[in-house]
């Protein structure tokens, strides 16, 4: 009785022990979705204020946005011939107002492509942020050390760990970064501080 009162122990503890090692997996796999999932939102956000940036310098350059994407029923409703007779004389007026209209809108662009890069730079992404804070760094730093610098450098903006994580994976993915593991702890840095060998030799 002894000996099978001790074998159900030893599988009791077994079974215990692969369960909490399940559910530790499965939390870190919820981490790092969680994290993809913010750094997408993070990644969306940026390309929606760059289309809002692109859409005042396309109005402030006077280029309507119908033509970009027309709409079937408008299409559907005029007939091939009247459209074809309809378009000839607006394209003899734009030809002969091109030499007035050709100065005013050198000038306009020049001021809207000033302030458009001023615009997005104002806004950097955080992949251009956590590059940027690589490049300057001697040496490795873990992801938790890169959100408190950035969090310091830009307190407007909401730096999360699980986001800079996810962010430097894509550097090391794209060889933009190189990761170090010491222990436990995960530190990154860029390719320029270690061997080109190394870098190149890592297949992921």
């Amino acid at each position: 009785m002894s000996e099978t009162a001790t074998g159900l122990t030893a599988l009791a503890s077994q079974y215990s022990a692969q369960v909490a090692g399940d559910l530790e997996r499965n939390l870190k796999e919820q981490e790092r979705i969680g994290g993809e999932i913010e750094a997408l939102q993070a990644q969306l956000t940026a390309l929606q204020q760059d289309h809002a940036i692109l859409v005042n310098v396309q109005q402030a350059l006077g280029v309507p946005a119908a033509p970009a994407r027309p709409s079937p029923e408008s299409v559907a409703a005029v007939p091939a011939p009247r459209r074809g007779k309809a378009a000839a004389p607006p394209a003899r007026e734009k030809q002969a107002g091109a030499g007035k209209s050709a100065a005013p809108a050198r000038k306009r662009s020049k001021k809207s492509t000033a302030a458009a890069p001023a615009a997005q730079s104002a806004q950097p992404t955080l992949v251009d942020l956590v590059r940027e804070h690589l490049t300057g760094q001697s040496e490795p730093r873990s992801a938790a050390e890169i959100t408190t610098a950035l969090e310091q450098l830009h307190p407007e903006r909401t730096v999360k760990t699980t986001v800079v994580r996810t962010t430097l994976e894509g550097l090391v993915a794209k060889n933009q970064a190189q990761r170090t593991k010491q222990g436990k702890s995960v530190y990154y840095t860029t390719p320029d501080t270690a061997a080109p060998t190394d870098s190149g030799e890592q297949s992921g």
